[in-house]
């Protein structure tokens, strides 16, 4: 694993600062990930990513594979021929869609059958099968196939399902042939923190060259993930990555942060900015609403993006007011440049022993005064530091 290299810089509390490098570049965490599920962040493109300060780009494997195939995308020599972007990316395994496609799917020891949502076929995505594509699309960093069990679910089914996963784990890494390709295990547990356990002592004897904390943000209220994100990435290798899925708020990003997560992607952003929405240190700014309609600020002042650099947001309002094509594609620009931008002024709060003294004035901003419980309780969870890792005790079930 010498082409994947992974080196704490600074650290203030559990808060960190890390140089990861990959054979696609070399990113600086924490980070946020833009979602390219189909091979493109919707509506922007690889040059205005580079422009706004995205490292890596994160694709989807049971996407890619039923379209356009990942034949097509290993000819042009993986995702950044074919997308012409040209950084690192990371894939998801496939094992999200588990639990999000729940109504066309069967899941067994050897893997799950879908019905595809394009025509309805029967689709079979084992943990070889997985390997299989996300090698073939070249990613980075590629995930094991894995089981997100949904929220609520019984402990029984989350027990089963984390064990299985663990055995899934083996098989991705046995199948799995590419040395430019770090392959992270994932955590599984839900919301328990027992279980949360069971899975650390299963997983972390694979040493992996990074590790993914799955599972969350699929229902539960952040008061009850938080306490889960706590309990893991303290007990999670702190010589490796930490890889928080499908978390991407900001004041998520905030909080992980503060408890030691380096790596986050989440769809939000650009969802959000779809929507009609602009992110800022004051909140969600809706641009459907009567506010800004006359207001010839732009979106944020402090902001460098192409859409606060040149328009007003009089004029962003009226372009979503007339359904015009330019304000999705401006907002979520603008979103992922917030977010970067968030993780900058993180780092260079981090590097300066500042953490908790900005993440406290940014949480004061953000939320309009007292900060949540949930958000007090990462802060102040990152001032304590956790003892050594777990130590599992055999990579086998």
């Amino acid at each position: 694993m010498a082409m994947f290299e992974f080196e704490v810089q600074h650290q203030d509390g559990r808060a960190r600062v890390a140089r990861f490098a990959t054979p696609h570049g070399t990113v600086t965490t924490p980070m946020f990930m833009p979602v390219g599920t189909q091979g493109t962040v919707k509506g922007i493109s690889p040059q205005e990513l580079l422009d706004i300060g995205s490292q890596m780009i994160l694709g989807n494997t049971y996407h890619l594979m039923l379209r356009p195939g990942e034949e097509l995308v290993a000819a042009h020599g993986g995702l950044p021929g074919f997308t012409a972007y040209p950084g690192p990316f990371l894939t998801d395994s496939g094992g999200f869609q588990v639990m999000s496609l729940g109504h066309l799917r069967k899941i067994a020891e050897e893997g799950v059958v879908f019905k595809s949502h394009l025509d309805g076929s029967l689709v079979e995505l084992t943990p070889e099968r997985s390997i299989e594509v996300q090698q073939a699309l070249g990613a980075d960093v590629i995930m094991a196939f894995d089981e997100c069990p949904p929220f609520p679910a019984e402990r029984d089914y989350i027990t089963r399902s984390l064990e299985r996963t663990v055995r899934w784990l083996e098989r991705c890494l046995t199948f799995k042939s590419r040395d430019d390709q770090a392959l992270f295990a994932i955590v599984q547990g839900g919301i328990h923190s027992d279980l949360r356990q069971l899975s650390l002592d299963l997983t972390l004897p694979f040493n992996t060259p990074g590790f993914a904390i799955g599972g969350l943000a699929v229902g539960e209220s952040k008061a009850e993930m938080y306490p889960a994100v706590d309990f893991t990435t303290a007990r999670l290798p702190a010589e490796k990555p930490r890889y928080l899925m499908g978390v991407g708020h900001p004041e998520d990003l905030v909080a992980g942060i503060a408890l030691g997560v380096d790596m986050f992607d989440c769809v939000y952003p650009t969802r959000t900015g779809r929507f009609g929405y602009a992110l800022t240190d004051e909140g969600r700014l809706n641009m459907n609403s009567s506010a800004p309609r006359r207001d010839l600020r732009p979106i944020d002042e402090d902001c460098d993006c192409y859409a606060c650099r040149h328009y007003t947001r009089a004029y962003l309002a009226h372009l979503v007011r007339a359904e015009e094509l330019l304000a999705p594609r401006m907002l979520s620009l603008h979103n992922l440049r917030y977010l970067h931008r968030l993780v900058e002024r993180i780092r260079a709060a981090i590097v300066a022993g500042e953490f908790d003294v900005w993440a406290r004035a940014w949480g004061a901003r953000y939320f309009g005064g007292e900060l949540p419980q949930w958000f007090s309780a990462a802060l102040e969870a990152s001032a304590v530091q956790p003892g050594p890792a777990a130590a599992g005790t055999s990579p086998h079930l």
